[in-house]
């Protein structure tokens, strides 16, 4: 499982800071997990993270990998906002089966279980989450989520990750106009893979470009794709790759 960092944000600008930066309404807090990413004012991805109610402040649940720079920017937007972030010194558990006391669904499918926020280290209960994100073309910050995704190519609209009627946010303008002015030509698919190739192997039809494969699991995998050119068998180096029905 991909380290997280669980950060905390108080003070008395935090919920109206975060609703005029992230993709989702921070309103939905009261009901459980928030999914949002934030974007650059280019309309492409910069993280993607979970928001939790804590008494009077706000968790935020970010791959370890990205967060550093994540809090720059965070901190950049600030300004003179009664803002504070701060690490929590909380872990992520998480886990498929019985849920411990404070935990909650996770947000963007059924079948990714519970997170709980505790003082514990972190752990889960052995799941085989890649063979879920496979089944259910669900992205993985550092993996299919890059600085080049835009994120309705990504599939945040079908895992709870935007709200197209909360207002303005960082991006909205180019993410509105995917939604209501555009077809999607390029995105995030479920394939089946005869074969294996490693992440970021480039998929192929007649040798032209017609995608990228990502994740892999049970010869099933996550990829990139070229509608247009995403029909019949596809090569990513030496494996076969066909769309998933």
């Amino acid at each position: 499982m991909p380290n997280r960092r669980i950060l905390r944000l108080s003070g008395s600008d935090t919920d109206s800071f975060l609703q005029g930066l992230v993709t989702n309404n921070v309103d939905g807090l009261k009901d459980g997990l928030v999914y949002a990413a934030l974007l650059t004012p280019q309309g492409k991805y910069l993280a993607d993270f979970f928001l939790k109610r804590e008494d009077n402040a706000v968790l935020l649940d970010v791959a370890e990998d990205i967060a550093d720079g994540f809090v720059k920017r965070l901190s950049m937007y600030k300004l003179r906002a009664d803002v504070r972030i701060e690490d929590s010194g909380l872990n992520l558990q998480r886990g498929t089966g019985p849920a411990p006391d404070g935990a909650l669904p996770d947000p963007r499918h059924p079948e990714l279980g519970w997170r709980a926020y505790t003082p514990e280290a972190e752990g889960d209960d052995s799941t085989d989450w890649d063979a879920i994100r496979v089944r259910h073309c669900i992205p993985e910050a550092g993996i299919e989520l890059t600085p080049d995704s835009y994120i309705l190519e990504s599939g945040f609209e079908a895992l709870n990750g935007v709200d197209f009627k909360k207002g303005c946010y960082v991006g909205q303008e180019v993410t509105a106009r995917m939604k209501h002015k555009t077809e999607l030509r390029k995105g995030l698919r479920s394939v089946r893979v005869d074969g294996s190739a490693p992440v970021g192997t480039e998929i192929t039809v007649g040798g032209k470009p017609a995608g990228t494969l990502f994740t892999q699991s049970k010869g099933r995998a996550i990829a990139y794709l070229r509608f247009d050119r995403a029909t019949g068998d596809m090569q990513a180096g030496d494996a076969t790759v066909t769309l998933d029905a």
